[in-house]
């Protein structure tokens, strides 16, 4: 990290802007709010406490060892990429067959790390993203940047019972179903975007 005071801020407000943009919290209230509605206000606060604490801790890891992750496991972007759209359409499917992807046996600790930490909050796009900026603007600012973007989220969803309460229930279960076509667009985008960039790298 070298430059001015003033370029390091600048730095490191472009590398919030751009992973608080790929997180996405504000886009993804109507999601949590649809895998969240049938608990009670306690639960909700275990998973996304819960969600908050692992997305954390999966951006500073990437933070602090960036690519050599996928190389210690042979892991490609590109596939990782590709079984988050997997993942995602899986959940998909449950809510528009169920409503919800919250089952009585699932724990809120469960629902909290997948999938709202991963692949929702933290996923292909936060994880590359994360990378791009322990490559520009280092491990220091890469790693507040994920601090800070984290501790925006966290407030994000502690608000989110008040989004609820307005939208009722009705509201919440229609929400569902278009959300669940929302997040089978996403996946499959994630799909496709893996697929293409390993077609582009083989050839």
């Amino acid at each position: 990290m070298s430059g001015t005071p003033l370029e390091i801020a600048f730095d490191f407000a472009k590398a919030i802007l751009a992973l608080f943009i790929v997180v996405d919290p504000f886009g993804d209230i109507p999601i949590f709010i649809s895998l969240t509605e049938k608990m009670a206000i306690g639960e909700k606060r275990r998973v996304f406490r819960t969600a908050t604490l692992v997305g954390l801790v999966l951006l500073l890891v990437f933070s602090f060892t960036g690519q050599q992750i996928f190389t210690l496991f042979g892991i490609s972007l590109f596939a990782f990429e590709i079984a988050g759209g997997i993942l995602l359409l899986i959940i998909a499917i449950r809510i528009l067959f169920s409503g919800s992807l919250h089952e009585n046996t699932e724990s809120p600790e469960s629902l909290g790390a997948v999938p709202i930490a991963m692949p929702l909050l933290v996923g292909p796009g936060a994880i590359t993203t994360t990378i791009l900026n322990l490559q520009f603007y280092g491990v220091a600012l890469a790693a507040g940047a994920a601090v800070i973007v984290v501790f925006l989220t966290w407030i994000i969803l502690r608000f989110i019972d008040p989004i609820y309460r307005v939208l009722g229930k009705t509201g919440s279960l229609v929400i569902a179903r278009v959300v669940a076509l929302l997040i089978a667009a996403i996946a499959t985008q994630y799909i496709l975007t893996g697929v293409t960039h390993y077609l582009a790298l083989i050839h």
